[in-house]
């Protein structure tokens, strides 16, 4: 499943965004929907890879079964879409580069899986380097 959310990731960055991917997966890893962060191409500050794939997957009767996977932890926002739509699982690819909303995740019972994938760590590491002012822009440090 992560492999999805890599994918996507690159994808954004070959566009010139920044690299991070998600898909929604049904309980039995079906993919509904993938996506990837398009702050920067589309000049929208609400297109981070999560919401990217949530919308791609469609309306769902529900999310209590599904399983987000991104190759980040997700910020405050995508964390608050997770709890919202109480989407029951988040595997994430890494939160060296960011912790984000996990440890509130797991305070309201979502299951929270964090894979710590080193191709993760280092696609995100190397983007922050190369371009602090987006990233900080991205997370709200403006």
């Amino acid at each position: 499943m992560l492999a999805v959310a890599v994918h996507e990731a690159r994808i954004g960055l070959a566009e010139g965004g920044i690299p991070i991917g998600a898909a929604l997966f049904d309980a039995d890893g079906r993919l509904l929907g993938s996506g990837h962060n398009r702050r920067v191409q589309h000049g929208d500050p609400s297109a981070h890879g999560e919401t990217d794939a949530f919308r791609n997957a469609g309306r769902q009767r529900s999310y209590r079964d599904t399983i987000m996977v991104t190759t980040l932890a997700p910020c405050w926002y995508c964390s608050g879409l997770v709890r919202q739509f109480n989407i029951g699982t988040v595997i994430v690819g890494e939160t060296r580069n960011f912790a984000g909303g996990l440890d509130w995740l797991r305070s309201v019972g979502v299951n929270v899986v964090d894979i710590d994938d080193p191709e993760c760590v280092k696609l995100l590491a190397e983007y922050i380097r190369d371009n602090p002012a987006v990233w900080n822009e991205d997370i709200g440090e403006g």
